[in-house]
Formats: C-alpha cells, structure tokens, sequence
C-alpha cells in the first residue's frame, strides 16, 4: 500500500495537492474545456496563518470547494475570472452592429470602467453592493441620472450573457437603479394649448424668430424628430398625396462631419400625414428657398431648411435657437415656456395633443415611431384635469 503524501507539517495531502518548495500550495483539475488548471494559497485550511509578508487569501480548500462547485452547476470556471471590462468587451464585440451615437456611447462607458475599481473585478466577485456603489461614485463624479441609468441597463445585460454562458451565477447589476440614486432628471413638460397659440402667435410676428415659423408650425403638426426635419428633401415631402416619407435622419458629429442615417428604430420608417396648416408651411418653405448650390451628403441632396452658406441645418442650430427664442418668449409673457425648451419639447406636445383627443394608441405610435407601445403609452399620463373632464363628460353623455 503506497504511503500518503504529506505537507511540511504532517498534514495528508489529498488528490490534486501539492505543496510547492517555497511552501505554496497547489491544486490541479481539469476545466470544462479539457485543460489542467491550478489553483494557489498559502494556507491549505481556514485556519492556517498566512507567512509575513504574503497577500492575504482563502485557504486552498476553501477554493477547491468553489471548483468542485462551479463544475456540478457547469459554470466556466475560467470566464468568471474574466473583468468587468473584458466582459463588457465580448458584449459590444457580439453586438456590433449599431449607430455611430452607440458606438459613441460604448467608447465612453468603456473609458469610465478602466477608470473606476470596478472594471477590473473579475466579474464572479462583482456583488450587488459593488454595483450600487459604482452608481454611487458616477453620481459622485457629476454623471447625469439618465446617463447612469443606461450604462447600468447596459451592465445589466452583459452579466445576464454572462449568466446565461454560466460564467456566473447571479446578476449584481439586477436592481432598480432608484432603489440607489434620486431621479433628479427635469420632468419634459409638454406646452398647454394656451402656451402654444401665445407662442405661435409671438413666433410669426417677431422680427427676429418669424423666420422660424414655418419650421416650428411643421414640429408641432407632426412631432418629427429634430434630425428627421434636418434631413427632409424635397422628394420626402409628397404634396399631392400631403405626406410625408420619413426614412432617414441628417446628423452631424465633429468626427464625421455631416452623414445619413436611418432612424432610431425600424419604426422609425414611416410616413406622417400633414394637416392643413403643415401643408401650408411646406408650401411656404418650398417656394422661399433660395437657389443654392446643390449639396449632397450621402446621396442625399434637395434638403429644405439650409444655412445661409447653404448647408442643411442640424439639430445643434436649431438646439440653440430654440433656447434664445424660450428667453425672449419669457420676458414678455407670465406663463414662461419649460425651462429646458427644445425641439423635443415641440414633438412631446404634439404627441400629447393626439393622446389627449383620444386616438388609437397604435396609431400613435406609428405616427411617432416608437418601437414600444410602452413608450406611446406614457404620453397619456400627461392628460390635464380640462381634458379628463372633456373625455368623461363624452364617455358618460
């Protein structure tokens, strides 16, 4: 019968443990791919001290029972000890095929995980407090609500990959980002009718913002994205028929400079019908357009709202006109305009108006191109106690 083997203290070792000459024990097995593995501790047992001097660190048992674990529940024991950053990596790596804005997005969480303690945690010792403290040092750091709120969705689902290709067991990002941090995000406001008559009316006799009219008058009448309107040419605007076909957007970036893209959803693709007053604005800006150069960005040439140099507009011109128009609305009115007035704001209160008068929320949402009904649906809960009043009183005539 062969002697067992022990380690420098007479203790018997069992199958796959060595003791090194330096005094470091190992353990070898063999992973969920076939190829042999080793494990280190200095202590063989909880209750072994560590040498002076040495990293501190659970006992080689301790970490033979977590393999022995993680091979019955078939987890990789390998791809657990992958970071935080390496996992969100294989995530955007699997998913590339996105907008230039996501890729935008990514490079930017990326960066902010190489810079935090988090990203380079191997991600099966990522616990929920860990998550939550993460979003509390981003609030710490001056990151907006939204913008955390995101990069967590986005953390969330790159764990669920990892559970789902067992590296994991558990989700730590798998928690209402309220539960952590205050929604301190400025509520989007939509303009009362009373607010949109005065600002039309203030609009087209202005001497100053009156050139804007028509281009407000179309937002309003039919809830186009901001790139959506920028990148309109003639040939989207069918006067006959009076629609519009609504299949790209213009935007602009210091990178790329002007460039196409489709828009932000599948159910972005679509066509909006124009009321009588967006008819008469379209006809407005088709016959005052001045003759300029032909530009053509992808393609793409006849864009109806133009710079004076003759270039299509972009949503950073009409980002900052809308902000200095809202400040000369408000010194001459009582009621002022929401505080953060965009172009959104225009597409909230037409969205809003239809809600209110009672159209079908599927028509609404193809109108406005959600891809969620979800999304449609949350324009409703905008109703003002006049227009509940009104829906009631016709329910219950």
């Amino acid at each position: 019968m062969s002697e067992k083997r022990r380690n420098s203290k007479n203790r018997i070792l069992r199958s796959g443990e060595i003791q090194r000459k330096d005094g470091r024990y190992a353990y070898k097995y063999v992973d969920a791919f076939g190829k042999p593995q080793f494990v280190y501790s200095w202590k063989i047992v909880p209750t072994d001290k560590t040498p002076a001097g040495k990293r501190e660190d659970i006992s080689l048992r301790e970490k033979e029972q977590e393999i022995r674990r993680d091979i019955d529940d078939g987890i990789d024991t390998l791809g657990k000890k992958m970071t935080v950053c390496e996992l969100y990596a294989q995530q955007i790596r699997h998913r590339g095929n996105v907008k230039y804005n996501t890729t935008v997005s990514r490079s930017r969480l990326m960066r902010m995980l190489k810079e935090d303690p988090i990203g380079a945690c191997p991600i099966d010792s990522v616990k929920m407090s860990d998550a939550k403290e993460w979003a509390l040092r981003m609030r710490e750091k001056g990151v907006a609500f939204s913008t955390i709120r995101n990069d967590k969705r986005s953390l969330n689902a790159a764990f669920y990959t990892a559970i789902q290709n067992d590296c994991v067991r558990k989700n730590p990002f798998d928690f209402p980002i309220t539960d952590v941090l205050e929604d301190d995000t400025e509520p989007k406001e939509p303009l009362t009718p009373e607010q949109e008559e005065s600002l039309l009316s203030f609009v087209k006799n202005d001497s100053v913002y009156c050139k804007y009219y028509d281009e407000i008058v179309i937002l309003l009448g039919t809830g186009l994205r901001i790139s959506e309107l920028c990148g309109l040419t003639a040939a989207d605007v069918d006067f006959e028929e009076r629609k519009i076909h609504v299949d790209h957007q213009l935007l602009r970036c210091k990178e790329k400079g002007y460039y196409i893209s489709t828009p932000k959803t599948k159910s972005g693709i679509r066509q909006i019908h124009m009321s009588e007053n967006v008819y008469q604005a379209f006809l407005r800006v088709r016959d005052n357009r001045k003759k300029v150069m032909p530009v053509i960005i992808e393609g793409y040439t006849d864009f109806l709202f133009l710079k004076r140099d003759g270039y299509p507009k972009t949503a950073s011109n009409y980002a900052m006109t809308l902000l200095n128009l809202a400040k000369k609305y408000n010194k001459c009115h009582e009621t002022p305009l929401p505080k953060m007035f965009s172009a959104h704001v225009l597409r909230h209160t037409f969205c809003t108006n239809l809600a209110n008068a009672g159209i079908n929320p599927k028509a609404l949402q193809y109108i406005m191109g959600h891809a969620n009904i979800t999304m449609t649906l949350n324009y409703y809960a905008h109703a003002s106690f006049d227009s509940a009043r009104a829906e009631m009183k016709r329910l219950t005539a």
